[in-house]
């Protein structure tokens, strides 16, 4: 899942463990998997144009993430050529309850496009991301739509969606009190608009209220066209989140 800054995406999500290797900690192909993901997004919304990845350089794991850790990974577009840009990956580990974060890993990734005649070159271009961003946001969640995502008609499916909301209320909810945090309830969420195969997710998180042992966040959720940068409002709701202690009772929340 990806949020971003005015120059910089970032790609935020949770080491589980269907991508632990046998010592618990985050599969190194996983890694790149994330890495190379959030390079093709900082490049496509600095170009607006189709990017590959021509190669990348001096990744060198330096820091474990452990099982249960957030990890982000930071992409910054910091050179451009004709045809080509340099995009700087920064992959960091933070603690879900006490917010202590490692630096993992780094590298270069040279994103490569294809120049149609009517095309302004990269290095004509203006340095930094496209940001929509809703400035109170406590968080920003970006995904891209895959096959595997979607419905028989070809756009995102629902439970997909419902789901990355959830994540981005459960990591908004967890970084904001640092508690071990569950979903309870969330209100009633319609879809307006569909998101294509190959769009962009882009979901808003802000915590909106916080009680003695449960906090609200609300999320909202807009579609992306990857090339035109074209932005829909699909869905907004209410996700109710409950701190938990041992055996999984209720606690109260301490911050």
């Amino acid at each position: 899942m990806i949020h971003y800054t005015n120059k910089t995406i970032h790609l935020t999500d949770i080491v589980f463990p269907k991508n632990i290797n046998h010592h618990e900690t985050l599969f190194g192909g996983a890694a790149l998997s994330y890495m190379d993901k959030v390079a093709f997004i900082a490049a496509t919304r600095f170009g607006r144009r189709h990017f590959v990845t021509a190669s990348c350089d001096n990744i060198d794991f330096k820091k474990p993430a452990l099982k249960g850790n957030i990890v982000d990974f930071s992409a910054t577009v910091i050179s451009a050529g004709r045809r080509s840009l340099k995009v700087e990956v920064v992959m960091e580990a933070e603690d879900m309850l006490t917010g202590e974060r490692v630096t993992c890993t780094r590298g270069i990734f040279n994103m490569v496009s294809v120049l149609s005649p009517d095309e302004i070159p990269l290095k004509e271009l203006k340095m930094g991301c496209r940001n929509n961003a809703e400035t109170d946001a406590d968080l920003r969640i970006v995904e891209l739509v895959f096959a595997d995502d979607t419905n028989h008609h070809g756009t995102l499916f629902g439970g997909h969606g419902l789901s990355l909301m959830a994540k981005a209320g459960f990591i908004a909810s967890t970084q904001k009190c640092r508690e071990v945090m569950v979903l309870a309830s969330l209100n009633k969420t319609s879809f307006m608009a569909p998101i294509n195969i190959g769009g962009i997710v882009d979901l808003s998180a802000k915590v909106t209220r916080i009680g003695t042992k449960s906090l609200t966040v609300h999320v909202k959720m807009v579609g992306e066209e990857l090339l035109s940068g074209k932005r829909t409002f699909c869905a907004e709701s209410d996700f109710i989140m409950v701190a938990v202690g041992e055996g999984g009772k209720s606690k109260k929340i301490s911050n």
